[in-house]
């Protein structure tokens, strides 16, 4: 795996490998036949995240027709996110450790909750999840979450020959791609500037 300490661009080259998610089946990233949708969320039952998530979900199917594959990464043990993600119909993959937030570039910052665009999002956020508990359908998020509660959210367009089309790392906690943004990307699969060899292991 080749691994970044900077920020993936449009051109960089992701190196190919098979992700295992917690369900136990393996993702390939890329993907030889489609082009991938890496999220990098935040801790398992994250309010902000399930909130995108759920829009996620609802549009599943037209992501997929769209040639797509969602693939969600969590800075949780597997154990821990495992019971937030019986509903989520794509792969979720837990990254502990954070070797893909680094190789990826991603990061943490305390404006992830401290930036006021963030904060209607969290109150939605809370008031839907509430609902959501109580109803048996979501899962109340660890006290004290492995890793912590600042990681920032980001999301890269991969295409099958490892080039990413496209980045995007949020601001604060609830800034990411919507789903038409996503489909607008994979719609116009803009060409990317010739890929940049992977870094030295």
């Amino acid at each position: 795996m080749s691994v970044s300490h900077g920020p993936m661009r449009p051109g960089s080259t992701v190196s190919e490998r098979r992700l295992a998610a917690v369900s136990g089946a393996e993702v390939a990233v890329p993907d030889p036949d489609r082009l991938v949708h890496v999220q990098f969320r935040r801790f398992a039952g994250c309010p902000v995240c399930n909130l995108h998530l759920r829009s996620v979900v609802r549009r599943h199917e037209e992501i997929a027709a769209a040639g797509v594959r969602e693939v969600v990464v969590f800075h949780s043990p597997a154990d821990e996110l495992r019971p937030h993600t019986a509903d989520i119909p794509f792969a979720v993959v837990a990254d502990p450790d954070k070797r893909l937030y680094v190789e990826f570039g991603v990061e943490r910052s305390t404006r992830a909750l401290l930036d006021p665009r963030v904060w209607g999002p969290v109150v939605r956020a809370v008031v839907s999840g509430s609902w959501q508990v109580a109803r048996g359908r979501e899962r109340l998020p660890a006290n004290r979450p492995h890793g912590g509660r600042l990681g920032l959210p980001a999301d890269f367009l991969i295409a099958p020959d490892g080039c990413v089309l496209a980045a995007k790392y949020g601001e604060h906690a609830y800034d990411q791609w919507s789903v038409d943004e996503l489909l607008e990307l994979a719609a116009a699969r803009t060409p990317h500037a010739p890929c940049t060899k992977p870094a030295a292991r």
